[in-house]
């Protein structure tokens, strides 16, 4: 009987990083143990490549990711030699900028490019220390956004933007406004390809906490939420779903024990 391939898809913030202080220092080793038994950590997350980068670099350890919430994934190759090294599923900020131009002014004013504001309200709104901002606004596909708008009136944009292909994610700081790509996505063609090259069985666990990584959870065979005080965890009509009675970065490895002893 073949081992089973045990890959992890996981946000990062609030879930491996710590809410407030974005450490991890607590489980660094505990992931490395993880990764030394030949368990695939994929980071999939809002954050930036740049910024996911940082995240490796912390950890000593390089892996395969997946960046702006399905964008992009990158380090395929990691697992092995003759998967690609990156594919995009999004289209670039450039042509979202031209995407939005369709959309009428009364909806387009209202919009706040958080790239564009002042760096003090930058940093309050990301929550994120000075030498970590720059890297979340380095971004390639996605636009971190504000709408100043009713409710009536923000029914009506996201509307339009659905109509043009567009879709905004919610994170627990900041909604992206993008293409049409999630989590999950970009979770199936990741397999599509590994399964193409690898012949053993594979078991993923999905590993978030907040709206954004509902579709990954639903997507892998067992999911996993890391307590939020925000979020709301009932009618989330998640099969088998593990919840952490601790929050990030604890309640991370909480939950990822319990997931892989359920497919040991």
């Amino acid at each position: 009987m073949k081992k089973n391939l045990i890959i992890i898809f996981s946000d990062l913030d609030g879930t491996i990083l710590h809410k407030r202080n974005f450490k991890f220092d607590k489980i660094k080793k505990y992931i490395k143990e993880l990764i030394s038994h030949k368990i695939i950590l994929v980071p999939n997350t809002s954050k930036t490549e740049l910024e996911i980068k940082d995240f490796m670099k912390e950890l000593g350890i390089k892996l395969p990711f997946i960046c702006e919430n399905g964008s992009a994934i990158h380090n395929l190759n990691l697992i092995n030699s003759k998967l690609p090294k990156k594919i995009i599923l999004s289209r670039n900020i450039k042509n979202i900028l031209e995407i939005l131009n369709e959309i009428p002014y009364k909806f387009r004013k209202k919009i706040v490019d958080l790239r564009k504001i002042d760096k003090k309200k930058q940093l309050k709104i990301f929550g994120l220390p000075k030498n970590k901002l720059n890297n979340a606004l380095k971004r390639k596909f996605t636009i971190p956004i504000k709408f100043n708008g009713n409710i009536n009136e923000k029914r009506k944009f996201h509307t339009q933007i659905k109509k043009l292909g567009l879709i905004i994610q919610y994170g627990g700081r900041v909604s992206n406004l993008g293409d049409k790509v999630d989590k999950s996505k970009s979770i199936k063609l990741f397999l599509k390809l590994v399964k193409s090259k690898i012949k053993d069985p594979i078991k993923t666990i999905g590993v978030g906490d907040n709206h954004n990584d509902i579709s990954m959870l639903k997507n892998t065979d067992i999911p996993c939420l890391v307590f939020n005080q925000h979020f709301k965890t009932t009618n989330l009509n998640i099969r088998k779903l593990i919840i952490s009675s601790k929050p990030s970065p604890q309640g991370w490895a909480d939950v990822i024990k319990k997931a892989v002893l359920k497919i040991k």
